[in-house]
């Protein structure tokens, strides 16, 4: 057991701690905590900090109900400040917005990635909150689940034939295709990149034969 006397609280009491979405990887929050948040966070395994602004312990989710369940809290070298991985039931920020990290300083065009799929998410949500004249994306949410659903069929099936026909580039191509109606169809369903990231990672705990024989029935 990790003895928390060895950790370096500054002059008021407090060390930084950085949480971060153990799903993603992002970086969720900046808190503090101090002694006994963090004997609370260690017994109750979610995250509890102390509010600087009000002076009291806080239990993230407590009033929300976003709360933050904690995988792994690992301290720095200096001991003076700690990383919080979290499995998270709600957006972090009070804002509504997943990360408290969401206001872009600067972004260096030669090295920042030019694509993300939260970045496609987020472009293709506002095609159907702002829908867009002329645009295909508008036009399938208007439609509505029916015929997204039939795009998504149509594409399966054409990854398929391109597989087959051991066409890299084509393939690559159709899974593209895919992979943007399926996150339509996530979008019409009210389904986040969360909710997909947070069920592949709870299948590693599943044993395979148990997961085989549940197939067979």
């Amino acid at each position: 057991m990790f003895d928390i006397e060895k950790l370096k609280f500054d002059e008021k009491g407090l060390i930084p701690a950085i949480v971060v979405d153990d799903a993603t990887g992002d970086v969720l929050t900046l808190a503090y905590m101090n002694k006994e948040s963090l004997q609370i966070s260690l017994e109750k395994k979610l995250t509890c900090f102390w509010s600087r602004s009000r002076q009291e312990l806080w239990l993230k989710g407590e009033t929300s109900g976003n709360y933050q369940h904690i995988v792994s809290i690992t301290a720095d070298c200096d001991m003076d400040a700690l990383t919080v991985r979290v499995k998270k039931d709600g957006p972090a920020c009070h804002t509504g917005e997943n990360s408290c990290f969401f206001n872009t300083v600067m972004e260096n065009d030669e090295l920042a990635p030019a694509f993300s799929v939260e970045g496609l998410v987020e472009m293709l949500e506002g095609r159907k909150s702002e829908p867009k004249e002329g645009s295909y994306t508008t036009y399938l949410f208007q439609k509505g689940i029916d015929k997204i659903l039939k795009k998504v069929g149509e594409e399966c099936t054409e990854v398929i034939i391109a597989g087959k026909a051991d066409d890299k580039p084509e393939t690559i191509y159709e899974i593209a295709d895919l992979m943007y109606h399926v996150i339509v169809l996530m979008i019409e369903m009210g389904i986040s990149v969360d909710d997909i990231m947070n069920e592949l990672a709870s299948r590693h705990v599943i044993d395979h034969k148990v997961k085989q024989e549940k197939m067979t029935k």
